[in-house]
């Protein structure tokens, strides 16, 4: 079934997407989904028919990795809440940059579900836009959607990095701070990074002066290949729980890194555990 939702690009800008959203103001196969990491952002003003999604959903929440993906049984019942369907275009956003709205949309990768778009610097660059806002909750119709981890390689598991991690064709791109990064701050039992990783934090991605969109490509391109990343590498992401690194996983998609993966457990595993190699 064609959808003309399903021509709007991975990443759309919020005057592209107040275009479309007015010359298809009923279009049956677009979500929109506010995920942000203050709850009363959607209060205080969201694109209009925009859910709100609790991001702690995404996570498992429980166990020795509470930010792993959640099982298939809590994946199938939060996308069938949203209404998700096959057809469904989702358009994901957030008020921070890209965080949340990217561990989403890696979700929904994980998950074989492909028709996506991030809105370019989310609630921020859509408010500074003066583009219209609703402050109506927006109630989802809700679907049948069984999930299944289609595309299990997406994540890169704690075993299987452990295992490559001297190999020159797999490359680690760790979005934390350089404070953590270094060994300085953190809450894990052990600080530090994972041997041979480099080090962007994922607000380096944001152009500040810009309402936060992705910062311009060739500019990022440059960057990453003067620290060792080229996008016909494979790429492992972290940060601490998934979650900064949902933003630096989108964006490495948005740049042509075909192979970036993100690492579900991040540093709350790996710096949790004692037979992890850590340098500093």
């Amino acid at each position: 079934m064609h959808s003309e939702a399903n021509l709007l690009p991975l990443i759309v800008e919020p005057e592209h997407l107040n275009e479309f959203l007015i010359e298809n103001p009923n279009c049956p196969d677009l979500l929109i989904i506010d995920v942000p990491m203050k709850a009363d952002s959607y209060a205080q003003g969201h694109v209009p028919n925009a859910l709100f999604l609790d991001h702690s959903r995404l996570l498992r929440g429980e166990g020795d990795i509470p930010n792993d993906v959640p099982n298939i049984d809590a994946l199938s019942a939060l996308f069938s809440s949203l209404g998700l369907t096959r057809d469904t275009h989702v358009i994901a956003y957030d008020d921070e940059g890209g965080g949340w709205a990217g561990r989403l949309l890696w979700t929904l990768e994980l998950i074989g579900h492909q028709r996506y778009s991030y809105l370019n610097g989310g609630i921020h660059a859509w408010r500074a836009s003066e583009l219209p806002l609703s402050t109506q909750p927006h109630t989802p119709t809700p679907s049948n959607y069984q999930a299944d981890i289609i595309n299990p390689t997406v994540n890169i598991e704690r075993a299987e990095l452990q295992d490559r991690l001297y190999e020159a064709d797999l490359a680690i791109w760790d979005a934390r701070s350089q404070e953590e990064f270094n060994g300085h701050k953190g809450n894990n039992k052990h600080l530090g990074h994972i041997p041979g990783a480099v080090n962007m934090n994922w607000t380096d991605v944001m152009d500040k002066d810009n309402h936060l969109r992705i910062r311009g490509y060739a500019e990022l391109i440059s960057e990453l290949e003067a620290m060792g990343l080229t996008p016909d590498m494979e790429v492992a992401t972290h940060c601490q729980s998934h979650h900064r690194s949902g933003f630096t996983w989108l964006v490495g998609r948005a740049l042509g890194f075909n192979k970036i993966r993100g690492y579900a457990g991040s540093w709350n595993e790996w710096g949790n555990r004692d037979d992890t190699p850590i340098e500093k």
